[in-house]
């Protein structure tokens, strides 16, 4: 890797000190330590506030120079959040006067997760609608501001661009890596749109609606695991991903995640990530807890851990035997995509070899067999 193993370490331990609050994080510093590298990888990896909310947990702090220039680009962010937030929350009023109702994905709605919301870097702005409202908010939004990019039936995805934000309007998060996850992904919206499956953020009086804790979990990895094999990553997506999960830790339904997971065929990758998470970024362990629902696949007892109602969802632990892939997790996000997709295939196959190679049709052509079936048959 370009930066040396204690850079790399400084970095992790000031993320993990951002992400749960943690004081006095275990930093070794000495005359190797770059701040300019751990100042580079923040930025490359979408968290330059939470290093600097690490920072402000520990006694250890960089060069003054580049500790003010830090401060100031974290300013920057925490006002374009403010702004994007007052334009969400307009634009979520304007398509409700038409009778268009949108939920919130990723991005804005997850930042509340963390202790310093406005603190995470911002992307596009992402509206997600049922079958019904995509069509009429793709009219509300051509009306609006110009675009460039249509997804298409089977992806059901447009971008819009407004002076100042990407607007992408979504009647679908199908993957499009295989036909067996984009099924699931489906049968986790028809969950949102049909079974009310919600909540809500209190948007500076603009009630915002996302999807319910569970849901949003599983399309949040799903979202990121679809950017790990087809577009490149940053560990800011990890660790949105590890917020979700602490901040809603006590109503995630542990049985339909670990059903939905395994239908999709992505539970090796979840404990891959899971491990990469507990080792590096201090996430918890969530699986053992008092649940009435049953898991699909979780063993009871009534042993040390508590009475036969304890449920041990063993997804939702650091699981040993996942340290090597984690490791090369680790390796291949903070080394940095290269923009060769068959360069970085080939390093993500050395992680999942057989994945890999059965989304290569998707990865390298688009296509998979429910997006050919759905175009031969519409």
């Amino acid at each position: 890797m370009r930066n040396s193993e204690n850079t790399r370490i400084a970095f992790l331990e000031l993320v993990k000190a951002g992400l749960w609050g943690n004081g006095n994080p275990d930093i070794r510093i000495d005359g190797t330590t770059d701040w300019q590298e751990v100042y580079r990888l923040a930025t490359e990896q979408s968290v330059i506030g939470l290093v600097l909310a690490g920072l402000e947990h520990s006694d250890v702090k960089p060069p003054q120079v580049l500790l003010l220039q830090w401060i100031g680009e974290v300013q920057m962010i925490e006002q374009r959040n403010k702004a994007m937030n007052a334009f969400v929350a307009e634009t979520i009023l304007a398509l409700r006067e038409q009778n268009i109702y949108a939920l919130l994905v990723k991005g804005q709605g997850i930042a509340q997760c963390y202790e310093k919301p406005l603190w995470r870097p911002s992307g596009d702005i992402d509206f997600f609608l049922s079958k019904d409202n995509y069509g009429k908010a793709v009219v509300f939004f051509k009306n609006k501001y110009s675009n460039n990019k249509d997804g298409g039936q089977y992806s059901q995805e447009y971008a819009f661009y407004t002076d100042q934000w990407m607007i992408e309007v979504h009647g679908s998060l199908r993957t499009c890596l295989s036909s067996r996850i984009d099924k699931v992904v489906d049968t986790v919206q028809k969950s949102v749109f049909y079974g009310g499956n919600v909540r809500s953020w209190d948007n500076n009086g603009t009630l915002v609606f996302l999807p319910a804790p569970t849901e949003d979990v599983f399309l949040v990895f799903t979202h990121f695991i679809k950017h790990f094999y087809k577009e490149g990553m940053s560990l800011r997506q990890v660790c949105d991903w590890c917020r979700l999960l602490w901040t809603f830790k006590d109503s995630l339904s542990h049985g339909k995640l670990e059903l939905w997971i395994n239908k999709a065929g992505l539970m090796k990758e979840w404990k891959a990530f899971y491990n990469l998470a507990s080792r590096y970024l201090g996430m918890p362990d969530l699986g053992l807890r008092l649940t009435g629902v049953e898991s699909a696949t979780s063993r009871h007892s009534s042993n040390k851990f508590g009475s036969a109602h304890d449920s041990i969802a063993d997804f939702m632990v650091c699981d040993s035997r996942y340290d090597k892939k984690a490791e090369k997790l680790m390796e291949f996000i903070l080394g940095g995509y290269s923009g060769n997709k068959i360069k970085d295939t080939l390093q993500i196959a050395k992680i999942f070899p057989w994945k890999t190679l059965r989304y290569s049709p998707s990865v390298f052509l688009n296509l998979n067999w429910l997006k050919v079936r759905e175009r031969l048959f519409k």
